[in-house]
């Protein structure tokens, strides 16, 4: 087992390490010149040189490279005569880390990932994914759960009443959830719900989870704002979901102690929600589990129209702006999200099915 789980660590790691070379170079050879976008009109030849000097791309991109890398690494070296490359740990309260190692001048020290600055607002990208990851996972876990709920609700029906209209109806609702992309379906919905029925509704086309009240008594929390994304985010799986759950309805309906309980008498209610759905909702849950990771990292779209201030909000206004440390901090966030993720279901499937252990 514990060869099994270093596996899976390591293949993790080869992951983000990769995704680390690609994000680094990819938005290093870009075009658009960060320091001209923060000194607007006012750029000129010497005051961008200094600005790029300031960022450190004033290097070649190798050097940046690799700087980049011990910025990232929990484990990093620092040439204690050279400021310039370790000025964030200066100061412990502001960046705690712990010396380990003093060979010369170059010291071997401990510390969280340095994301580094926005070049915009100068917080740290880390202050910036810590404000907007919790809004993200707000609004992801509630479209899943009400995915869960209707999704699994609808396949049961879909299930027991095998070609009905109930189950024509819900087949349509599937593929029709499965085709619309996620952006039109977001402004399709904000139109529909709050412009044409906002009279009704009373729900706002943009919004976020808190929202300022407008006689200065600070923010309150508004989960109205939360309705229509949550909606549009939980489309898509939904619909997997509902076809998921017939399906596995129908082998459970079909299975020798199904037979053996209807014969002996059993009410229908008992062995529908006794024993059928008991036994269909592994690969729901399993399914569940994958989709969740993938709206943490997919609600872009859905966040950007309606104003959502989450992660994907966070990654558009950074990359309209040149901000490339924010963009490239939560892309890297949302990849090592994913990568904990999945080794935690690799091994809680290997901890239930050893044979998945032999591969």
């Amino acid at each position: 087992m514990l060869r099994y789980i270093g596996k899976r660590l390591m293949y993790g790691l080869l992951v983000i390490f990769g995704v680390v070379t690609l994000v680094f170079f990819l938005f290093n050879i870009l075009p658009g010149d960060p320091a001209r976008m923060m000194l607007g009109q006012r750029a000129d030849a010497e005051s961008i040189e200094i600005i790029n000097r300031d960022l450190g791309r004033d290097k070649p991109l190798g050097i940046q490279y690799l700087s980049y890398l011990n910025d990232l690494s929990v484990i990093s070296f620092h040439n204690n005569k050279d400021s310039e490359s370790h000025w964030y740990l200066d100061d412990e309260k502001y960046f705690p880390y712990a010396t380990l190692l003093k060979i010369g001048t170059t010291s071997v020290v401990a510390k969280m990932p340095y994301l580094r600055r926005s070049y915009q607002s100068k917080r740290k990208v880390s202050e910036i994914i810590g404000t907007a990851f919790p809004q993200t996972a707000v609004l992801a876990l509630t479209a899943m759960a009400f995915a869960l709920v209707i999704g699994i609700l609808l396949g049961t029906l879909s299930a027991l009443h095998k070609g009905s209209w109930i189950d024509r109806l819900t087949l349509f609702l599937s593929t029709l959830g499965m085709s619309l992309p996620s952006f039109f379906a977001a402004i399709l919905i904000a139109w529909f719900f709050a412009y044409v029925l906002a009279d009704w509704t009373h729900l706002n086309m943009f919004g976020n989870l808190y929202s300022v009240d407008d006689y200065g008594n600070g923010e309150y929390l508004n989960l109205r704002n939360l309705i229509l994304p949550a909606l549009t985010l939980g489309i898509r799986p939904l619909a997997v979901l509902v076809e998921l759950t017939k399906n596995s309805m129908l082998e459970a309906l079909s299975q020798d102690y199904i037979r053996t309980a209807r014969a002996k008498g059993m009410s229908r209610y008992r062995m529908i929600f006794r024993h059928a759905l008991r036994n269909a909702m592994n690969p729901v849950v399993t399914s569940a589990s994958g989709w969740l990771a993938g709206l943490l990292a997919g609600a872009v779209f859905v966040e950007y129209v309606f104003d959502w201030k989450g992660m994907g909000v966070v990654i558009v206004d950074g990359l309209e702006k040149y901000d490339f440390p924010v963009v490239m901090g939560a892309i890297l966030f949302i990849c090592i999200l994913l990568v904990i993720i999945n080794i935690i279901v690799d091994i809680l499937y290997g901890i239930l099915d050893p044979r998945v252990r032999l591969e």
